[in-house]
C-alpha cells in the first residue's frame, strides 16, 4: 500500500532524515518508535507532503507522490491524524466530520460516510451537536480519527495518539486501531508510548538521528535489549510487561 523509499528530508540547511525506506501493507500496523527529536513527525509530516523530501520518493499503490502538494496526496488516499489532535474546537463535531466532505476537498467514494463513522464511534453520535472543544480528550481523539476516515483513505498516519490521554483512554486508542485494520487500512503509527505500540503493532522500526537502527516484529523488539536501553530508554523487563 505504502512505500517510503530512501528518503532524505530537510529542514533548510538541517539533514533530518538519512535515506530511510519502509513498507506498509493494507491491513496492517506499522510503528515508529524513538527518542524525541529522532525524526519520527518528521517522517511522518515527509509522507503527508508537509515537509516533502529532496531526495527519494513515497509511492502510494505503487504511484510516486513525489513533487505532490499536501492536498493532493490527502487526495490521493492518505489521511494524518495529527499531534495534539487539531480538530476545530469551536466547530461542532458534525462540523468537525463533514469538513473532509466538502467540494473543495474532492472527497473519495467509500464505506466511511457521516452514519458510518457515528456508528463507529457511538460516543460522538451522542455529542453530535457539541463543540469540539466541549469534548473530553478521548472524544476528542475519536473526532480525530472519525474526521480522517470521512476522506476514505486507505492510509491512515496516526502522530502521537495517546499524548495526554489517561490510561483508560490509552486502551481504547488503542482499540480504535486494532479496528482500523480490521477494516483493511493500513496504519503508520508515531508512538512514545512504547507499551501501547507493542500491543497493536504488526512491525516496528525504532528511528535515531534520521535513521533506523532496528526494524521486526514487537516480540523481536522485546527481544533486543541494546536496542530498548540505547534508543528508547527503557529495561528489556519493562517493555515485556
Amino acid at each position: 500500500m505504502l512505500n517510503v523509499d530512501r528518503v532524505h528530508t530537510y529542514y533548510g540547511d538541517s539533514h533530518v532524515l538519512h535515506g530511510l525506506s519502509l513498507k506498509l501493507d493494507a491491513g496492517r500496523i506499522v510503528a515508529i518508535l524513538g527518542r524525541n527529536g529522532m525524526g519520527k513527525t518528521t517522517l511522518i509530516r515527509t509522507v503527508a507532503g508537509l515537509t516533502p523530501p529532496r531526495d527519494g520518493d513515497v509511492l502510494l499503490r505503487g504511484r510516486s507522490l513525489r513533487g505532490q502538494p499536501s492536498f493532493a496526496i490527502a487526495q490521493a488516499g492518505i489521511a494524518l491524524v495529527p499531534q495534539g489532535r487539531r480538530i476545530f474546537r469551536s466547530l461542532t463535531v458534525r462540523e468537525n466530520l463533514l469538513l473532509p466532505t466538502s467540494m473543495l476537498s474532492r472527497p473519495r467514494a467509500g464505506r466511511w460516510t457521516l452514519d458510518g463513522v457515528l456508528e463507529e464511534f457511538p460516543q460522538l453520535a451522542e455529542r453530535i451537536d457539541n463543540l469540539g472543544g466541549a469534548l473530553s480528550g478521548g472524544e476528542q481523539q475519536m473526532l480525530a480519527v472519525g474526521r480522517a476516515l470521512m476522506a476514505n483513505p486507505d492510509t491512515v498516519l496516526m502522530d502521537e495518539p495517546s499524548e495526554g490521554l489517561s490510561p483508560r483512554l490509552v486502551l481504547q486508542v488503542g482499540e480504535i486501531m486494532r479496528r482500523l485494520r480490521e477494516h483493511g487500512l493500513a496504519v503508520m503509527l508515531v508512538e512514545q508510548n512504547l507499551a501501547l505500540a507493542m500491543s497493536v503493532a504488526d512491525y516496528i522500526y525504532v528511528l535515531s538521528s534520521g535513521q533506523f537502527v532496528f526494524e521486526g516484529t514487537p516480540n523481536q523488539l522485546s527481544q533486543s535489549p541494546e536496542i530498548l536501553d540505547e534508543h528508547l530508554g527503557v529495561s528489556r523487563r519493562k517493555a515485556s510487561a
